[in-house]
């Protein structure tokens, strides 16, 4: 066994419990995203939604997300990123509780944001945690388990809605989130700062144990002075982000967290039963069905954590974005020649879900984790909570567009001009992500900010 891989056995060993508590943050943000998926269609029959209430009652989390998201970034960098996940815990119990509890919907949708805003401060936070606290030779398979986490969450849900279909109890749907939420609450009380942060600080000392869980003392210095080295030459706050060369790293953020909600992936997680509906599936077929996908989901993002340290970063966003373009085009193209009413409904109904599946394997196995890994990886120290929050923000008002939109586009101009307009953004992803993307893998993240300074200086 080579001395990397033992490190990385070893490392990985010793704090389990840092990594798996470090990302229960991101279970709260699958499962609050998509359970709504299943509750949707007997909140609608519950509480009598219009169209318009219904797109609002799961737009409404994606608002308070950007708003957490957008907040979560100034404040990880003042309270410390382990504060704020304690924080995220608490409001994730509150949202909860008061969406179960809701007796209308206007009280759903301001529960709804409630959540939201744990959802976006989780979404930045917990692959920004992750990152700093993991050591190189495993940045990305830990930081990826954020991204296994969602899914498992959003699983977990699909779970849920299925064994509480017959009934309907959306409430219990909503709800059961509670439990997690407490866990994560009560663990993180007991979990490190990460190191990069403590040493912003001038907490050194406090940094040099955190390190020694999973570093030997030689590789704790040289990463001391390595952030030191960093910190000095940074003035940090919000004049940064405009700097020259904070620029090309920020448009990299911006880009990849932008263009993975606008590809049309919440579409699928958010809209999934009701895209099967359409197609001929009952409430609780559809649900079922889900559920492939949910599992399908969860194995994918596995696959994606054993390759994305070996095959890097690029050539999975690369080969995931054919994928997902193919898999769009066959829905859009297949929808539009299939939609006469002679044509077999089976056979409409079984390439949907066969393209729907494609497209959750292309997602899960490369851009699903590999987008929450690079975030943190691009961005410089002292700004990296900062300008993650203006990529984190943005991202979630597109996934609010999307969210919001893809009902009316259904409606106004069906589905195969809607998901072939999704194969489109594709493409242009393709395009941003050749021209503008460049590999991460196997370097630290002062390397990567070195570099990057260099290239700004040349």
């Amino acid at each position: 066994m080579s001395d990397a891989a033992s490190a990385s056995g070893s490392a990985v060993g010793s704090n389990k419990v840092v990594y798996f508590f470090g990302a229960l943050g991101g279970l709260l943000f699958g499962y609050d995203t998509g359970v709504i998926s299943g509750a949707i269609l007997f909140i609608s029959e519950d509480l009598g939604l219009t169209p318009f209430l219904e797109g609002l009652v799961v737009a409404s989390l994606l608002l308070g997300a950007a708003v957490g998201a957008g907040s979560a970034g100034p404040l990880s960098d003042r309270l410390g990123r382990r504060n704020l996940i304690i924080i995220a815990a608490v409001i994730f119990s509150v949202g909860a509780i008061g969406a179960a509890l809701a007796p209308s919907v206007g009280v759903l949708v301001l529960f709804r944001v409630v959540l939201g805003l744990a959802v976006g401060a989780a979404a930045l936070i917990v692959p920004l945690y992750l990152s700093e606290i993991a050591p190189t030779e495993i940045r990305g398979a830990i930081s990826s388990l954020n991204q296994l986490m969602i899914v498992t969450g959003i699983l977990s849900a699909f779970v849920v809605n299925a064994l509480l279909a017959e009934s309907g109890a959306w409430r219990w749907m909503l709800g059961l989130a509670l439990i997690p939420s407490v866990v994560l609450l009560v663990g993180m009380f007991f979990m490190p700062e990460t190191p990069r942060w403590l040493v912003s600080r001038g907490r050194d000392d406090d940094a040099r144990g955190v390190l020694r869980r999973n570093r030997d003392e030689k590789s704790v210095e040289q990463e001391i002075r390595d952030i030191k080295e960093v910190e000095r030459e940074e003035e940090g706050g919000l004049t940064e982000l405009l700097a020259p060369w904070v620029r090309p790293a920020l448009i990299v953020a911006v880009g990849l967290a932008v263009f993975q909600q606008l590809i049309g992936i919440n579409t699928i997680i958010y809209y999934a039963p009701t895209t099967l509906t359409n197609v001929g599936y009952g409430n609780a077929a559809a649900i079922y069905a889900n559920l492939v996908i949910g599992a399908i989901n969860v194995l994918m993002t596995l696959l994606a954590i054993r390759l994305i340290d070996r095959t890097g970063r690029k050539p999975l966003l690369l080969a995931g974005l054919i994928g997902m373009v193919v898999s769009l085009a066959v829905l859009g193209l297949s929808t539009l020649v299939l939609s006469q009413p002679s044509s077999p409904t089976d056979l409409v109904a079984i390439i949907t879900l066969v393209c729907l599946a494609g497209f959750i394997i292309s997602f899960a196995a490369t851009w699903g984790p590999t987008v929450w890994v690079m975030l943190p990886e691009v961005l410089p120290l002292r700004i990296r909570g900062t300008a993650m929050g203006v990529a984190i923000f943005l991202h979630w008002i597109a996934n609010f567009v999307v969210s919001q939109t893809f009902p009316p586009l259904l409606a106004s101009i069906g589905p195969g001009i809607t998901f072939l307009g999704y194969a489109v953004i594709g493409v242009l992803a393709l395009v941003f992500v050749s021209a503008m993307v460049t590999e991460t893998k196997g370097r630290s993240l002062e390397q990567i900010e070195a570099d990057l300074r260099g290239k700004t200086a040349v």
